[in-house]
């Protein structure tokens, strides 16, 4: 039965170790090595794929294109059936001038937040320079006021 689990968590198949037994409704199997007769159903025939690839990289690795022919004319479309129309998967991790444009956007504004903090650090310190300067000059007049003090009391 399907019970949903959290995003991310893997999905734990029940297994009985190697007992088949009549009351198991499916088997999950893989073909490990063909034999010499075709299995009706599933070895005889040949059947292709339904679907083209979907990610950039593997439309160019398909049709062994190089990295300046346009991938989305090389998509593999399906006809619809009944229509005259066909249907193109969107192109994952395709290098676009928008993409390109945001990228170079993104850097220049991660340089201008280093520049600023730079100058604000810069002015930050020079403002605490100033700072322990004042503070030194008063204490050292508050001391000639004591001292004065004690002068003139003796």
């Amino acid at each position: 039965c399907y019970r949903e689990r959290p995003k991310g968590c893997r999905k734990r198949k029940s297994v009985r170790g190697c007992v088949v037994g009549p009351d198991l409704a499916t088997l999950s199997l893989i073909l490990v090595k063909k034999g010499a007769e075709e299995i009706p159903g599933l070895t005889d025939d040949q059947r292709p794929r339904r679907l083209g690839p979907k990610r950039a990289s593997n439309i160019r690795k398909l049709f062994a294109l190089e990295k300046k022919d346009d991938v989305r004319n090389f998509v593999v479309r399906r006809e619809l059936e009944g229509k005259k129309k066909k249907k193109a998967p969107k192109i994952q991790r395709l290098v676009t001038p928008a993409m390109l444009q945001r990228k170079r956007y993104f850097r220049s504004q991660t340089r201008q937040r280093m520049v600023l903090s730079k100058k604000l650090k810069q002015e930050y310190s020079k403002r605490v320079v100033e700072y322990r300067q004042e503070q030194k000059e008063l204490r050292a007049a508050e001391v000639a006021k004591k001292k004065k003090e004690k002068k003139a009391a003796k």
